[in-house]
């Protein structure tokens, strides 16, 4: 680090960059190439080195970025360009702001009374098939994949003869409001298009969690998700769309979903 006109200059490179993040951070290892093996069969912040005690410049600076970006995915908006492009209107869920959402996980799961009669309003009763985007904990994952899955799934369920809702997105949205959803609508299969938890690494992970004919009293057990689509290190969104579009089939010739599905697949398929 140097200073010039009275301005701090760092010269490192920037270590956000693939080959940066990357790079072995240890000096002079005893079993070099092993320890590019293993730095290379995880994600794990391991090889990085120390200065003495403390992480070394470079470590730091990519752990503060890293952690920026996953509060930037927590407290982003999805962009309504993104909403338009897919025609999604809006509604939300019981919770007034992101701090709330984040401490009430609760309200994320039921509608508001504005929301139910929009729905009401708005979409097309007992489809087949019904899907919603959420924001979850990552507007970015949203920004940037939804534009990408959402047609592959609409065009392959249409392809299959399937009938698909009107679709729309939730605001402060967790995975257990298409209980709500679906006692509005009635339809068969419920997938909604979900934000992950961002981590130190990869903040715009998209989740898919799908339900057959939910509502009050399901749970978790009761769906089935396919996670972590995102091109960073995950299952692409196109892959990842067409992977949505077996399963719901599977949920519709089997009647069910979750531990429901796995116990009458386990002796169909």
């Amino acid at each position: 680090m140097d200073r010039a006109d009275d301005k701090v200059i760092i010269d490192l490179p920037d270590p956000t960059l693939p080959e940066e993040r990357r790079a072995i951070g240890v000096k002079n290892p005893h079993d070099l190439e092993g320890l590019r093996n293993l730095c290379a069969a995880t994600t794990a912040r391991i090889g990085v080195g120390r200065a003495g005690p403390r992480p070394r410049t470079r470590s730091l600076l990519l752990f503060h970025a890293d952690h920026a970006a996953a509060q930037d995915a927590i407290y982003g908006e999805v962009a309504e360009e993104v909403k338009a492009k897919l025609g999604l209107f809006t509604v939300k869920t019981q919770v007034a702001d992101r701090d709330e959402y984040l401490l009430r996980p609760d309200l994320g799961r039921r509608l508001c009374d504005d929301a139910k009669a929009t729905i009401a309003a708005r979409c097309i009763r007992q489809p087949q098939v019904q899907i919603v985007v959420g924001d979850g904990l990552s507007a970015a994952a949203v920004n940037t994949n939804a534009p990408e899955i959402y047609p592959i799934i609409e065009q392959g369920l249409k392809s299959a003869g399937v009938s698909v809702g009107t679709p729309f997105f939730i605001q402060f949205a967790r995975v257990g409001v298409i209980n709500d959803v679906n006692a509005i609508i009635g339809a068969d299969v419920v997938v909604i298009l979900l934000g992950e938890r961002p981590g130190l690494g990869v903040a715009d992970a998209l989740s898919a969690y799908l339900g057959y004919r939910p509502g009050p009293g399901k749970t978790d057990a009761d769906r089935d998700v396919v996670c972590m689509i995102t091109y960073h290190g995950g299952m692409n969104p196109l892959e990842a769309g067409a992977y949505v579009v077996e399963l719901i089939k599977k949920m519709l010739r089997h009647e069910s979903s979750g531990i429901g599905l796995k116990i009458k697949m386990s002796g169909v398929e």
